[in-house]
């Protein structure tokens, strides 16, 4: 009977913990910058560019980055590098 009672206690503090986690979630996605997509649009397409990144990385781009997310989400591979 107890094994049973630490299972379910471990469960509900489980779902509780993943509520909070949901909660805290950052509300636009991670590749997004903020006013950056369009809220409800199925088709989630960013500004190209570092400016437009959520969390942008502090080294510059390369011309072969800068081209790559510049394409996105073209089926073509960029043609200079």
């Amino acid at each position: 009977m107890m094994r049973i009672l630490k299972m379910a206690v471990m469960g509900v503090a489980g779902a509780l913990a993943f509520g909070a986690w949901r909660k805290a979630k950052p509300g636009s996605p991670a590749a997004f910058a903020k006013d950056q997509g369009a809220p409800g649009n199925s088709t989630q397409v960013r500004d190209a560019g570092p400016s437009a990144m959520r969390d942008p990385n502090d080294e510059p781009w390369t011309k072969v980055e800068e081209t790559g997310d510049e394409s996105f989400p073209a089926s073509d591979p960029p043609g200079n590098y």
